[in-house]
């Protein structure tokens, strides 16, 4: 089904996430001293949003896009940091997002790198897990960037209510950290990071999708060893099925 542009699958998941503060940032530069927010959330904050709801191995979460739904605004405050290397503390200044809300809707695949889970792979279960675990609030705890900026998720239709940016046209919002390639994702022995150039329109931004960024988009930040394999799930040890 199409909607506004989006293709809602079978399987999508539609919420609302909530907080006081938000600080979207680029994960690459965030050990520096300084921090400043992105004007909207990433697909990877979004992602792992999704993922404090519910997940498991046998899936992988893609998000379709994202909804802001009240004014961006930001707030500066005064941090004190414990400087590398010495027992001192210095003053930093965050900039976060102030009194956020935001529409998402997003739906899962199957994680092909994973065939010694192609017993778990119940579509409807996991739909209504997910559904379930978005109705209770999730089952983690939620964060919008970082873990002193806690939030709230409830389930809502996408598309549905008021937003500040009804009809304001397109805002373009340049080059944006969109996500990581996983080794167990990506079946490749490789950390990498995707970059994007996010357009919203009237409040809306449609995600690309992962394996449609181009080439020139992404980069290898670690390469790993031929002996690198990511973690195994078994049976009865560290892992249950749906079904169980």
């Amino acid at each position: 089904m199409n909607i506004n542009g989006i293709d809602k699958k079978w399987n999508s998941v539609e919420f609302k996430v909530h907080g006081r503060y938000a600080l979207f940032s680029d994960p690459v530069t965030r050990p520096g001293g300084e921090k400043f927010s992105y004007p909207v959330p990433t697909y990877q904050a979004l992602k792992g949003i999704l993922e404090s709801v519910y997940w498991k191995p046998t899936i992988i979460w893609h998000i379709d896009a994202v909804r802001v739904i009240k004014k961006i605004q930001t707030e500066s405050k005064g941090i004190r940091t414990i400087k590398l290397n010495s027992s001192g503390q210095d003053l930093s200044f965050y900039t976060y997002l102030k009194d956020v809300e935001y529409q998402v809707i997003g739906h899962f695949e199957w994680n092909e790198n994973r065939p010694e889970l192609s017993y778990d792979r119940n579509e409807n279960k996991h739909h209504n897990i997910a559904k379930r675990s978005i109705e209770q609030g999730g089952r983690r705890d939620v964060f919008l960037g970082t873990s002193e900026c806690s939030a709230y998720v409830e389930p809502c239709e996408f598309g549905s209510g008021c937003s500040f940016y009804d009809n304001y046209g397109e805002m373009h919002l340049g080059v944006m950290f969109h996500g990581f390639d996983y080794p167990d994702e990506t079946g490749i022995k490789s950390l990498g990071i995707r970059l994007t150039r996010p357009v919203m329109k009237d409040g809306v931004i449609i995600f690309d999708k992962p394996k449609e960024i181009d080439k020139s988009m992404k980069r290898v930040i670690l390469q790993y060893g031929q002996k690198y394999h990511f973690k195994k799930f078994e049976s009865g040890v560290n892992f249950s099925s749906v079904d169980a």
